[in-house]
């Protein structure tokens, strides 16, 4: 068996760079896939979903 290397960090240590990463490519998804929904389903169209014909 080969030695096993293990190191404990510390919270000052730790940073957490891809985490933070991964969360605003999924904010930056979700927000694009909202506004193409706005443009999709509000502009230039009456409203389908939300909304009463009077």
């Amino acid at each position: 068996m080969g030695t096993d290397v293990e190191r404990e960090i510390g919270h000052d240590e730790y940073d957490p760079k891809g985490t933070l990463a991964l969360i605003a490519i999924y904010f930056l998804l979700i927000a694009g896939l909202w506004i193409f929904t706005y443009f999709v389903e509000f502009l230039g169209n009456e409203m389908t979903v939300v909304g009463v014909v009077l």
